[in-house]
């Protein structure tokens, strides 16, 4: 499988690229700020297809681009419905003092969402994704679970968007935001999963379960089970 991404916009939102090897269609998770052209170009010179926008979540610097996207290509956007409002009023999910970047402008929802439930699995551009819904970040944060097969066997991958990332977690003092139930998000959905688990965050580089664990100071004394 391919998996590829590119950080986008002013908030470098990770903009993330799967497509099975022998297909060519693809599904895109996060299109940002700024998103829609290289995706574009990528996509042509990489002779994709895209059949689904997949959204972490609903703040405005994942889902500034899913519009255009998705009325460009015919496809559908997926999100949980606890997020699903900021597609059109995003400004009720950044606070105050971020809604001066968008004063004046104009946001609205494509023309098919598909809302997202915990443990969902479904399929699309023959790629099976899970679900897991990871409220903490804002009430409808989803992670996105799938699987590589690699010369040493299966790995799963989770796209975490904006709940955990390498050495740090997700901000929850926006609208929607609760730190303890984020910690909780976490440790019920995410630390449960191998250690080898390959993370694929929001923001930043990637990582994996296993170096989370270990190395992650939000993380110190968390436990599965909590």
């Amino acid at each position: 499988m391919l998996v590829t991404g590119f950080p986008a916009g002013m908030f470098q939102t990770n903009c993330y690229i799967l497509a099975q090897d022998d297909l060519k269609e693809c599904v895109v998770v996060d299109p940002g700020q700024d998103a829609a052209e290289p995706l574009a170009q990528f996509l042509a010179e990489s002779e994709l297809e895209p059949k689904a926008v997949l959204l972490t979540h609903g703040h405005l610097d994942h889902t500034w681009s899913v519009e255009p996207v998705c009325e460009r290509y015919a496809i559908p956007a997926y999100i949980h419905p606890e997020d699903r409002y900021m597609l059109s009023d995003p400004s009720r999910g950044i606070g105050p003092q971020m809604n001066q970047f968008i004063a004046g402008m104009q946001f609205r929802e494509p023309s098919s969402v598909i809302e997202l439930a915990d443990s969902d699995e479904f399929e699309v551009a023959g790629i099976e994704f899970v679900v897991d819904h990871t409220p903490g970040h804002t009430q409808g944060s989803v992670v996105f679970r799938t699987e590589l097969l690699t010369d040493d066997g299966p790995l799963q991958v989770a796209l975490t968007g904006d709940t955990l990332f390498q050495g740090s977690i997700g901000r929850s003092d926006l609208p929607g935001g609760n730190h303890e139930q984020l910690l909780s998000s976490i440790a019920r959905k995410l630390l449960v999963l191998d250690d080898r688990t390959a993370v694929l965050p929001g923001h930043g580089g990637s990582s994996s379960i296993g170096q989370e664990r270990a190395a992650n100071p939000f993380l110190v004394g968390l436990t599965a089970s909590q």
